[in-house]
C-alpha cells in the first residue's frame, strides 16, 4: 500500500469553515443572503462576446501563446493610468508605475503571493477584527501568529496597533466596504493610520476589491497612495467584470516585487493571456465609468430593500441586545448584523435554513475571539422581492428560537 506523507504546512490548509456551513444551505427554494458573489446581472456578456472575437481575430498567437510572467502590458498600464486618476479625483495624486503592476489570477493569488515571500513560521501578521477569511486560510500554510488588531465602524484602533505592532510583518486592511462586516475606514482613520505606520515602518496590505462600488460618494484615496513605498496594493476585475475570469492585480514597492514575481513564475508562469487581452479590450473607451454606475445602482436598491424589511421585522428597542441590530454600508455587498443576547448563528443557520434562507455566521471571520451573535448578509444577489421574503423568513427563524 502506497503511504502519503504530508508537509506539515498541509495540516494548516484545512476548509473553508464557511463553505463547510453553507452546505447546508443547498437544498432548492432556499433564499441565500450567504454568499459573496457579483450578481448575474452585472456581467456584461455582449462586451466580453465582442472583445472575445476581436482577440481571436487580430493576435490569436499571442492570446493563445504562453506570455510575461509580469502580466499584458497594455493592461498594465491601463490599471496604472486608472488607479493614478481615481488616486487624484480623491485629492490624492499617486503616480503609478505600469512596471511595478503585477496581473494575478484573482486578487486571492495575490493573497497568496505576499503570504510565501513575507511570512515565515510564528511571523507575526495582523489582521482587522474581524477580517476577509479567505484572507487567513492563505496565510495559514505559511504558519504565522495571526493577531486580530480592535477595529470599529471607522477601522482599525490605532491605539491597539500601536501596542501591537513591534514585529508585525505587515498589517492587512480592506478599506473600503469591507468584507465581511461592508465598514469603510474614515478619512481621518485613514491619516493616522498611515502615519503610525510610517512611524513605526509597518507595511500594509491594502486589499480593495469592493471600491468602486459605493452608491453616493466615492471613498477616499488608497493608503497605499499616500506611502507608495510602504504598501502593497490589491485589485481584481471580479466586481466590476466577471469574477469567472479570474483576474486581479496588485501593485508592489520595488523592493518586494521580484520576489512576487518569482513566487507568481513559480505558481503558474502567468495570468491566462487570453483572458488579459479581453478584459483590456472590453475596458476600451472609458466602458467602466458607463458600465460601474449601472452595478451601483442596483446594488444599492438590494440594500435599501434589504434596510427596510430588517427595519420592518425588526422594531428598534431601548436594549439594543433584545433585537438584531445592523449597520448601513455605503457601498460594496455586504451588511454585518448581530443577534440579540444569548443566540449563536451557528445555531440558528439550520432553522433559518428550515424557514427558506440562509446567511454567513460570523464568528468565523475573526482571527481570535469570534463573536457567535454577528452574521454576514450578502444583498447583490436575491432580487428586492427575495430580500423581502428571505428577511421575514429570517425573522420568523429569530422569533421562534426565542420563544
Amino acid at each position: 500500500m502506497t503511504h502519503w506523507t504530508l508537509a506539515a504546512r498541509a495540516a494548516k490548509m484545512n476548509p473553508s469553515v464557511i463553505r463547510e456551513i453553507l452546505k447546508v444551505t443547498e437544498r432548492p427554494g432556499i433564499i441565500s443572503f450567504a454568499g459573496g458573489l457579483p450578481s448575474p446581472q452585472t456581467f456584461p456578456v455582449a462586451e466580453f462576446e465582442a472583445a472575445c472575437a476581436k482577440v481571436l481575430k487580430d493576435d490569436p498567437a499571442g492570446a493563445l501563446q504562453y506570455a510575461a510572467s509580469e502580466g499584458y502590458g497594455p493592461l498594465r498600464e491601463m490599471v496604472a493610468e486608472n488607479l493614478g486618476k481615481q488616486s487624484a479625483a480623491a485629492g490624492m495624486p499617486w503616480k503609478v508605475d505600469p512596471a511595478q503592476v503585477l496581473i494575478t489570477t484573482g486578487s486571492q493569488q495575490g493573497l497568496d503571493l505576499v503570504a510565501k515571500i513575507l511570512i515565515d513560521a510564528g511571523s507575526k501578521v495582523l489582521v482587522e477584527s474581524p477580517t476577509y477569511l479567505g484572507a487567513v486560510m492563505a496565510f495559514m500554510p505559511m504558519e504565522p501568529n495571526v493577531v486580530s488588531v480592535a477595529s470599529d465602524d471607522n477601522g482599525v484602533e490605532i491605539e491597539d496597533l500601536r501596542a501591537k505592532s513591534d514585529g508585525a510583518r505587515f498589517l492587512y486592511v480592506l478599506p473600503n466596504f469591507q468584507n465581511p462586516t461592508g465598514r469603510t475606514m474614515s478619512e481621518a482613520r485613514r491619516a493616522a493610520l498611515s502615519a503610525e505606520a510610517a512611524r513605526s515602518g509597518l507595511p500594509l496590505m491594502e486589499d480593495n476589491p469592493y471600491g468602486d462600488l459605493w452608491f453616493d460618494q466615492a471613498p477616499a484615496a488608497p493608503l497605499t497612495a499616500r506611502n507608495p513605498e510602504g504598501g502593497i496594493y490589491l485589485g481584481s476585475f471580479s466586481k466590476v467584470l466577471a469574477p469567472g475570469l479570474r483576474m486581479g492585480f496588485m501593485v508592489a514597492p520595488k523592493a518586494v516585487y521580484p520576489k512576487l514575481l518569482q513566487a507568481k513564475q513559480a505558481a503558474d508562469l502567468h495570468s491566462p493571456g487570453f483572458n488579459q487581452r479581453m478584459i483590456f479590450e472590453v475596458m476600451q473607451n472609458g466602458f467602466l465609468d458607463r458600465h460601474v454606475p449601472t452595478i451601483r445602482a442596483l446594488y444599492k436598491a438590494q440594500r435599501d430593500a434589504m434596510l427596510q424589511a430588517l427595519a420592518q421585522h425588526f422594531p428598534a428597542t431601548s436594549n439594543p441586545d433584545d433585537t438584531l441590530t445592523w449597520n448601513t454600508p455605503a457601498g460594496g455587498m455586504f451588511l454585518w448584523a448581530r443577534l440579540p443576547k444569548g443566540m449563536n448563528a451557528v445555531d440558528l443557520l439550520p432553522h433559518a435554513v428550515d424557514k427558506g434562507v440562509a446567511f454567513v455566521p460570523g464568528a468565523p471571520f475573526y482571527a481570535d475571539h469570534g463573536d457567535t451573535r454577528t452574521m454576514r448578509l450578502s444583498f447583490v444577489t436575491p432580487s428586492v422581492e427575495e430580500i423581502h421574503r428571505g428577511v421575514a423568513a429570517l425573522a420568523a427563524a429569530i422569533h421562534a428560537q426565542r420563544s
